[in-house]
């Protein structure tokens, strides 16, 4: 679900033409090879479902709603394994240092939630959410649902590498075992976060559990703890990592102090550290090149901001957000393009050769107030920006640079609810549902739907688009869809 992250391969051309072209046919990061959603080399195909068009199906362990990434014949992801090890009967070798850290965080939250709560009235129903359950609708996996309360079971928290053909497990490695300090919404997970990959070491945030790095063999590097991290209404953790060069950036926004952080790619070292004023948001920063500076770019509740790569200094800001700020960040020329959807609906187009605060002036170039995304993405197709209302199956599509109309509220076939973002490639574009519906739709003027194809999954994973294939996780299997 709250899963989003971007990594500036196509920056580096000029250094590293190869790395450039290898990344083009890959899939490194969650919003693809030219962070926008869309791949320039890959064909797809059009129809599938359970029976028809599919390589291969795995059962994958655990629960994740980050996305797939690919890199040449292997597939990288995250997962959340429940264990039956408890605070009482710990895992072995397990250090007295991680025990504590988490224990101690979530005695505290528990404590907090029974002073605060009133007694119940009644004995709660049978069918109640609890923690690690996924029901249907209103249900704890539905919409709507919650984990109840603070998880009392150890998790494995584990990176995962498949092979591309044939979807068996080449590597799993168990970056830690803990107890969470807190529960998640019910449609979301413990590993919500995508990696992001330069084709020589992934990277991975377990968040409050730490960001990680491994060679693509699966061997060990480096480990950063960032803290522990308090969500809003315990909704869960998401933001992914964001990688340029030697740097990788993670977004740090909860209801503690909010901050920002660039660390070194091959150590794990802080370059730098911002602190920002905002409440929890789920967006993965948007790392991009503009007149002989790197920016990141960065949404938030209270503002939108560019930072410089190089210091973490500001380089404009500008506020009128919604609440939420999930989707990632879109640039078409020289805008920057953030978008909220939640209690509210917002959508600046930045110009990125902004200056300072630009709140209500007239340097935004253009914006809107309806239809915008709460959790999905957008995409950018060429010069045209695509994207559905809040989280329901109703797309519009506008010009990039003048914020011209070109279809507005349109109803996609099939799809319900949409939490995974749009992918496209060969003129089509890919909007899968939490029902297990994909439409498929023509890029173009107007909505031209060319299939929707139903899985028998839930899908809140945004695909992957890599040579003839579609890489989609589902809510318990990972599919290889291809002619």
């Amino acid at each position: 679900m709250w899963r989003h992250v971007c990594l500036t391969i196509a920056l580096l051309a000029t250094t590293h033409p190869t790395l450039a072209d290898e990344a083009a046919t890959n899939w490194p990061n969650f919003r693809g090879p030219e962070f926008t959603g869309i791949s320039s080399t890959a064909k797809p195909p059009t129809a599938w479902s359970e029976t028809e068009n599919i390589k291969w199906k795995v059962e994958l362990p655990g629960q994740g709603s980050g996305s797939p990434i690919v890199w040449g014949d292997r597939i990288y992801l995250q997962t959340a394994i429940k264990t039956d090890y408890t605070a009482e009967n710990p895992p072995e070798g397990l250090s007295l240092k991680t025990m504590r850290r988490f224990h101690l965080v979530a005695n505290e939250r528990l404590l907090a939630q029974a002073e605060s709560t009133p007694a119940p009235q009644s004995t709660p129903p049978a069918d109640r959410p609890r923690e690690g359950r996924r029901g249907g609708r209103g249900g704890g996996g539905g919409f709507g649902g919650f984990e109840i309360g603070t998880p009392t079971n150890y998790y494995q928290f584990v990176v995962i590498c498949l092979d591309r053909k044939t979807g068996k497990t080449l590597w799993q490695q168990v970056a830690i075992q803990a107890i969470p300090h807190e529960g998640h919404h019910g449609t979301a997970s413990f590993a919500s976060s995508t990696p992001v990959t330069d084709g020589k070491n992934i990277y991975l945030s377990f968040g409050s559990r730490g960001v990680y790095s491994y060679t693509m063999d699966g061997e060990f590097r480096w480990k950063k703890d960032l803290g522990i991290m308090r969500t809003r209404h315990m909704f869960g953790e998401g933001s992914s990592p964001a990688l340029h060069g030697d740097t990788l950036v993670i977004n740090w926004d909860h209801e503690g102090q909010s901050f920002i952080t660039a660390l070194d790619a091959n150590t794990g070292e802080t370059k730098w550290k911002v602190d920002r004023d905002e409440e929890t948001t789920w967006n993965t920063p948007l790392i991009l090149e503009h007149d002989g500076k790197t920016q990141v770019v960065v949404n938030g509740m209270n503002r939108a901001r560019g930072y410089d790569l190089e210091n973490g200094e500001i380089i404009w800001e500008c506020g009128g957000q919604a609440m939420g700020a999930v989707p990632t960040p879109l640039v078409y020329k020289n805008l920057a393009f953030l978008m909220t959807g939640h209690r509210g609906a917002a959508l600046y187009a930045i110009p990125l050769s902004s200056k300072g605060d630009i709140t209500d002036t007239d340097q935004v170039a253009w914006k809107l107030d309806q239809d915008t995304p709460y959790v999905p993405s957008p995409l950018l197709y060429e010069d045209q920006l695509y994207f559905t209302k809040s989280n329901n199956g109703i797309l519009s599509c506008y010009k990039a640079e003048t914020g011209e109309q070109v279809f507005k509220a349109q109803r996609l076939p099939g799809i319900d609810m949409i939490y995974s973002s749009p992918v496209g490639a060969d003129g089509k574009i890919y909007f899968a549902g939490r029902n297990g519906a994909t439409s498929v739709v023509k890029h173009g003027s107007e909505l031209e739907i060319l299939a929707t194809n139903q899985l028998d999954e839930a899908i809140d994973a945004t695909p992957a688009l890599v040579g003839n294939e579609i890489i989609i996780r589902g809510e318990k299997s990972l599919y290889c869809i291809g002619e």
